[in-house]
């Protein structure tokens, strides 16, 4: 149970800090072509 846990917060985590990745990768794109 413990394990699942930890395994559930790690892929929560991870897809979080993509999610921000791709937000600041797309603001820059945009900051440029303006």
């Amino acid at each position: 149970m413990y394990f699942m846990d930890l395994i559930l917060m790690l892929v929560s985590s991870l897809i979080l800090m993509i999610c921000i990745l791709v937000g600041v990768a797309f603001m820059v794109l945009l900051e440029r072509k303006v």
